[in-house]
């Protein structure tokens, strides 16, 4: 397989990038607007110790506080927007730098203010929240406030923590400046026994090629990359699980797992529910692995066989068609939300869909409330990159609704409720796929190859890291020991139950999947992808049968933001993530795509 050369940054095409000088429109600006917030960061320092004057002084200091953490917020989106296309842009890095410190005095300046918040009472705020209209939006959190009143600590306390935001946040950007900078691969060998080479954007692309040894070279040599620095990537990592330990403790936890969960008022049986449906429903995976096995018409098949495409014919579609196919599959969430999807495409510039030097793994929707939500990724001109860019644009269109339509304070949503958006946009795109080609064979084995590329990522793989991540933080929080040898073998375990008689594996090289994922720097992420698409098919269900009410209820989602709890979000939007039904069901889609492969290769 040929692969073109991978382009500098600054040779991209201008409508390949993302609408950077839409936040900032230079550096230069950017640097005067990070010396100002620095300078009206003292605006804050005549609030400490005056909160319980009265509702005009909070609503006073909650107006100074928003208005800086905004601003703060699109400085360090225009770093990160720069150094996630380009890893060698130093000038980004030190902004990062800068950013990074900057947060750390906002929230040093502002830890004062929910101790104050608590000392004064949840009555008194709730009957000031209504003489006052400028506080009107806060009863939900105040009540959430109050909720959490056992793991907030003193003002001294959540002022020291609040200065851990810079040093704890170099860990995980240690482990990626490693994983997208500085690591190194050997060059693939093709068939023909061309070398290629080996890195972040190209390995995506390569690992789903027809050429058996270049999927198995570039697989291999990918992984032995992270295994020549699995103690590094092991060191960094459980440091951030015991910097996790810390902060469970200092706050009176019982667990991360329960913190992390807490925060957001979900019950850790959701957790459990998923992880105890997966074990369960393994099975459906072994059968996947030997129907693709033979529909390879291989004798046995291996972890790089994973991506192999299924027919040599695979549809090409280009940037421009890849969001008609989208825009169609989303109408019936209707007009309005169709049109805004299109425009910030191909009018706003809101993905930067490049393929260049120094450009990050993966795809991600970012933004803040006052810039558009934006998507960065690889479009490789294929259903896996309209898969990928549906999945974003579900992120970026529920920021944009919840932005629309919340105020500051609730525009953010959890991770939880995060993942269903994109999953769902995925479902809907994929069954519009499914209909309006029906009688082309080939689209069809593409397609369910897109489709189980994204099981695989999110139903197979991140359950598996969540196991994983279950494991590793109960031994930490045991004081247990760990190393990146046990870190392995437990990745390889998990992956040994996955995978069943069916696949044959390469113990070693599958051990250090963890060493791959810059997701489990946050504590159990991962699992919420797995919550979030099967909320997502389960919601997909109704609407496509045609249920007037589901629409509604799901666009109602859409907008809601945090104002609610995230079990209450998804219960307006009509599913209950209290059982494994949606799961369940999740698993059920899953079972009928395996089926559908099994029919089209007899």
């Amino acid at each position: 397989m040929a692969i073109a050369s991978v382009l500098a940054r600054a040779d991209v095409p201008k409508e390949a990038t993302w609408n950077k000088e839409s936040v900032f429109a230079n550096d230069d600006v950017w640097q005067q607007e990070f010396e100002a917030v620095s300078t009206d960061l003292s605006q804050l320092d005549a609030f400490p110790g005056t909160l319980n004057q009265g509702a005009a002084q909070w609503a006073e200091y909650e107006e100074v506080s928003e208005a800086l953490r905004r601003r703060a917020a699109k400085l360090g989106f225009y770093a990160q927007m720069s150094v996630s296309v380009n890893g060698n842009d130093m000038t980004a890095k030190q902004q990062i730098g800068q950013a990074m410190g900057l947060f750390a005095k906002l929230n040093s300046r502002t830890a004062f203010a929910e101790p104050e918040l608590l000392a004064i009472g949840e009555d008194t705020l709730q009957s000031w929240i209504k003489s006052e209209p400028k506080l009107g939006h806060l009863s939900k959190y105040v009540s959430d406030l109050f909720r959490q009143q056992a793991h907030v600590r003193s003002a001294e306390v959540e002022a020291v923590l609040g200065m851990l935001t810079e040093p704890f946040g170099g860990t995980q950007q240690s482990a990626t400046e490693l994983s997208n900078v500085d690591l190194r691969f050997e060059p693939a060998i093709d068939e023909s026994g061309e070398g290629i080479p080996v890195n972040q954007s190209v390995r995506g692309i390569a690992i789903s090629s027809s050429d058996r040894t270049l999927r198995r070279t570039v697989w291999q040599n990918y992984m032995d990359g992270y295994l020549a620095y699995k103690n590094t990537f092991a060191s960094t990592y459980l440091t951030s699980v015991k910097q996790a330990a810390f902060m469970t403790r200092v706050r009176n936890y019982e667990s991360t797992l329960h913190r992390q969960l807490f925060q957001h008022n979900i019950p850790v049986e959701v957790f459990h529910n998923l992880i105890d449906t997966f074990k369960k429903n393994l099975p459906t995976w072994h059968r996947y692995w030997d129907v693709r096995r033979r529909a390879l018409g291989y004798e046995t098949i291996h972890p790089w066989d994973i991506w192999a495409p299924l027919t040599e014919n695979e549809p090409k579609v280009d940037f421009g068609q890849a969001v008609d196919m989208i825009a169609q599959g989303m109408t019936p969430l209707g007009e309005d939300y169709v049109r805004i999807l299109q425009q910030g495409c191909l009018q706003d510039r809101w993905v930067d869909s490049s393929v260049n030097e120094g450009k990050r793994q993966g795809a991600f929707s970012y933004g803040t409330y006052d810039t558009f939500p934006f998507i960065m990724m690889t479009f490789s001109d294929d259903l896996g990159s309209v898969s990928t860019l549906a999945h974003e644009l579900g992120h970026s269109m529920h920021s944009y609704f919840s932005r629309k339509t919340q105020p500051y304070a609730y525009a953010g949503y959890s991770l939880f409720v995060a993942e269903v958006a994109s999953n769902f946009n995925q479902a809907l795109t994929r069954a519009h796929l499914f209909s309006s080609h029906s009688d082309d064979r080939d689209f069809q084995l593409t397609l369910i190859q897109e489709a189980m590329d994204n099981f695989h990522r999110y139903f197979f793989i991140m359950p598996t890291l969540a196991r994983f991540e279950l494991e590793v933080h109960g031994r930490v929080e045991a004081g247990k020991p760990l190393t990146a040898n046990m870190l392995n073998e437990l990745m390889s375990d998990l992956f040994a139950e996955g995978y069943g008689s069916t696949m044959t594996d390469d113990p070693e090289r599958t051990g250090a999947t963890w060493a791959t994922f810059g997701h489990l720097f946050v504590p159990f992420y991962t699992f919420q992808y797995s919550t979030g698409i099967s909320a997502a098919h389960a919601l997909a269900q109704d609407i496509l049968a045609g249920d007037g009410s589901a629409v509604e209820n799901y666009r109602e989602f859409l907008t809601l933001g945090s104002r609610v709890y995230p079990m209450q979000a998804l219960q307006t939007a009509g599913v209950d993530m209290t059982t494994p039904e949606a799961v369940e069901k999740t698993f059920g889609v899953l079972s009928d795509l395996v089926d559908r492969l099994e029919s089209l290769i007899k």
